[in-house]
């Protein structure tokens, strides 16, 4: 148990039946009164996101989430299939807990899994990703005024602002967090 005085942006605690992530936190401090912490939390199964008021003395239930390397192997309907590179066991995974990272994970792509004892809460792309363009249109030739980019679809689906000079077949870095163009590879 930790006391909500103890809560930091990031801290994974179990309340209300659920596994909950703190994104922010702030101590109030009343003329009067106690303290209270104002915090708000997204829900690690379903997205949702709510803001909490505790009293300073109040606790909550901390949990430990582990990160267990995965090999992204490929999509099943709807559904992904990782492997766990330590046990060889495939794991199937809704769409919904892979989310946005959806759009950068290629076939034997690398990630870490977070995992509450066996239920997988989130994905984590390493922050960089090389992909191939399969989609661009030809740069314009002295339109490069403003530092002109174009879109360019990668072997993914995503699609990305690139500059001019990147042509198509080409791999590029891609940042994974941002969803941005970062070099040639």
């Amino acid at each position: 148990m930790i006391s909500v005085t103890e809560l930091r942006n990031g801290t994974k605690v179990e309340m209300d039946g659920g596994l909950w992530e703190c994104l922010e936190y702030s101590h109030l401090k009343m003329g009067r009164g106690g303290a209270k912490v104002v915090t708000k939390f997204r829900n690690m199964e379903s997205g949702s996101i709510v803001d909490r008021t505790f009293n300073s003395g109040e606790k909550l239930q901390d949990i430990y989430v582990e990160g267990k390397k995965m090999q992204y192997l490929y999509k099943d309907g709807n559904d992904f299939v990782f492997m766990d590179l330590d046990t060889y066991d495939q794991v199937y995974l809704a769409p919904n807990l892979v989310g946005e990272v959806a759009k950068f994970m290629k076939e034997n792509t690398e990630v870490e899994v977070a995992m509450y004892g066996e239920k997988a809460l989130s994905i984590t792309l390493p922050n960089q990703v090389i992909l191939k363009i399969t989609q661009t249109d030809p740069g314009v030739r002295g339109d490069t005024v403003s530092g002109g980019t174009k879109p360019a679809t990668l072997e993914t689906g995503a699609v990305v602002q690139v500059p001019l000079f990147v042509e198509q077949d080409t791999d590029v870095k891609v940042d994974t967090r941002t969803g941005q163009y970062l070099s040639r590879a």
